[in-house]
């Protein structure tokens, strides 16, 4: 059978670096590696490098495969790691090529009515989450095209149990794609699955990358080289896992900001038992925690962040802090760590409490709530924050025409989202940037984003993938016309230049009150909402009395600093008449309507259909 070929040949590869046998060996599972690649990447040059590097590293560690190694499982394994390590290395791409390759996304024709698009963005995640067994199950059965008699002899078992094993995989697949809002049948998911999933690869791709691995990688890239070496340090961390970058917002998404971390000593007694946990940890989630969905460029895609976090031990005691990259946003303290192998638990101080499991090797951590799954891999190079822009930076200048602040409307109307952007030169000729978007679910803040900038043309897309705008600026260097991309629709956008005023927080005086029956102040309330458990959200809501007799409320929720969604949000509505208050936040759909009462603001948060009671206490005397 061929499966047992495949080991021959691995053999005599390693045994006499036949270049022959290994060419056979690309020939074969070219295609499977680089389906897993372009899936999860969509750049079919990027998909190339990790096809080439999968390949490498088939070369240097064919000599250890054992004899029952499915190789074709074994590349697959390999493959989606590889990928997924790239994804920094497509994040700096997209920065030099960010307008020629998504003017090429926009302009691709929607695809026909499949539920192929649904299910290949989950794929290889509900594929990473699989054992090992049923991994390869799925690889030989729907990859490999293979009949269960032949699936059942690669895995050691009979026909009957071969099925069995196909069909439990596939159920969980299902489950797994039912979860995030992909219902479909089994016959569904193998028809769309065994139709889809292997892609031809580019035809001089095969020759070029036996070349390269026979070498063992030494005709190969740069880039290439550093997927080789991060793939390798993988498989020797963990054999049979696959660091999985998917999922929502749990850790550092529901976080309340500066707050003490602290383990006392009898909480690290696994900690003696089991790997070090000390070192930076990465993933890559999308922006769909609970209450949130922030879309991206095209229809169906989400806007998405890197998330590193920091673990440190001083006295034996562990603290963590985290950097959401994407978002702008950094040296944030997690409230309270403990550790007791293989469990971390993460308690957040008004929020509630996360558990995660580290696997044996110490190099991967998986934290589970409700349906999501977040995964994050040890690293040793993790991304930075970009430093937040100075008013200095931006200020514009002769001899650069695109530096300055600009103010622009998505739509083009007046009451069209506001969408501000803050653009600075940089010595070597580039620009950067950074986005204020205020209606975005809470108001995004200082997010970064990517900056091009080429006769006239100008592209700005935040690192975060959350719209694109592409325009053309006039000859005097005022006005930016253009288009704004946004869940698959297209709006105009005019941007002009404008004078940044930073805001200048009200006077401490404007707070102040003297009885109960006003309403001026500093008030809080937690409310209970359910996101896996039943977790509670703190909610600070500031009024200010103004001079001229009139008020002015803000909402904030202290664990949102860490989306880039910190600054205080302005109710859009303010009305308040014999002690009956009414607030509006548009930009959430959501109002609090309630009365002052003996020193208490009482009364019902409604939002999305819901009616949650609710009760705001001064939060000082």
């Amino acid at each position: 059978m061929m499966m047992t070929e495949d080991m021959e040949l691995v053999r005599e590869y390693a045994a006499r670096q036949s270049e022959e046998a290994f060419a056979a060996l690309v020939s074969r599972h070219l295609n499977l590696v680089y389906s897993v690649a372009l899936r999860q990447l969509g750049d079919p040059h990027l998909a190339e490098e990790v096809t080439q590097a999968a390949f490498i590293i088939l070369a240097r560690k064919a000599g250890s495969l054992g004899p029952k190694t499915i190789v074709s499982a074994w590349l697959c394994r390999t493959a989606q790691y590889v990928a997924a390590r790239a994804v920094r290395t497509q994040r700096r791409r997209q920065c030099r090529e960010q307008e020629t390759y998504m003017q090429s996304l926009l302009n691709q024709p929607e695809p026909e009515i499949s539920r192929w698009p649904d299910i290949a963005p989950l794929l290889d995640v509900a594929m990473a989450g699989l054992g090992e067994k049923d991994h390869s199950a799925i690889v030989l059965r729907f990859f490999e095209g293979k009949d269960l008699k032949q699936v059942g002899a690669a895995l050691g078992v009979n026909e009957n149990a071969a099925k069995t094993r196909v069909s439990r995989a596939v159920e969980k697949m299902r489950r797994f794609f039912s979860k995030r809002g992909v219902t479909l049948s089994v016959a569904a998911i193998t028809g769309a699955v065994a139709a889809n999933s292997i892609q031809a690869a580019p035809v001089a791709l095969a020759k070029s990358v036996t070349a390269v691995a026979v070498a063992k990688g030494a005709t190969a890239s740069v880039p290439t080289l550093g997927l080789v070496k991060a793939g390798l340090k993988w498989i020797t961390w963990a054999k049979a896992k696959i660091a999985v970058v998917a999922g929502g917002i749990v850790l550092l998404s529901t976080g309340v900001t500066m707050m003490t971390v602290g383990v006392e000593s009898d909480h690290v007694r696994g900690a003696t038992r089991g790997p070090d946990i000390q070192g930076a940890w990465e993933g890559v989630t999308t922006l769909d925690a609970p209450g949130l969905d922030i879309g991206g460029v095209r229809l169906g895609e989400k806007a998405q962040t890197r998330i590193v976090f920091a673990i440190d031990k001083t006295n034996g005691v562990y603290g963590v802090t985290g950097d959401v990259i994407d978002l702008g946003i950094k040296n944030i303290r997690i409230s309270k760590i403990m550790y007791d192998f293989p469990t971390v638990r993460i308690d957040i101080e008004g929020w509630g409490s996360f558990k995660a499991k580290v696997n044996g090797e110490g190099t991967e951590m998986k934290f589970q709530v409700g349906d999501k799954l977040v995964v994050y891999a040890r690293t040793n190079a993790p991304d930075t924050v970009p430093e937040r822009l100075a008013e200095s930076d931006f200020s514009p200048h002769n001899g650069a025409d695109l530096q300055g602040y600009w103010k622009g409307k998505i739509g083009g109307r007046p009451d069209g989202a506001p969408v501000n952007w803050k653009i600075a030169g940089q010595t070597d000729g580039t620009y950067r940037g950074e986005m204020d978007r205020p209606t975005l679910y809470l108001g995004a803040n200082h997010w970064p984003v990517f900056v091009s900038y080429k006769d006239s043309k100008v592209t700005l897309k935040p690192m975060s993938g959350a719209g694109l705008f592409l325009g053309k600026i006039n000859g005097d260097g005022t006005e930016i016309v253009g288009t704004w991309y946004e869940r698959g629709a297209l709006r105009p956008m005019t941007l002009k230049r404008a004078e940044y005023v930073p805001e200048s927080p009200l006077p401490e005086s404007a707070y102040a009150f003297s009885s109960k029956t006003d309403l001026q102040g500093h008030w809080k309330t937690v409310c209970a909402v359910k996101v896996g458990p039943v977790m509670k959200q703190p909610l600070d809501l500031d009024i200010a009395k103004l001079s001229d007799g009139t008020f002015l409320s803000t909402l904030a929720m202290p664990w949102c600093a860490l989306e880039g969604m910190g600054d205080p949000l302005s109710a859009t509505d303010f009305k308040y008449q014999l002690q009956n208050v009414r607030l509006e936040w548009k930009s959430l759909g959501a109002v609090f309507d309630g009365k002052l009462t003996d020193g208490k603001l009482t009364g019902k948060w409604i939002q999305g259909g819901a009616s949650i009671p609710m009760i705001f206490e001064r939060s000082q005397p």
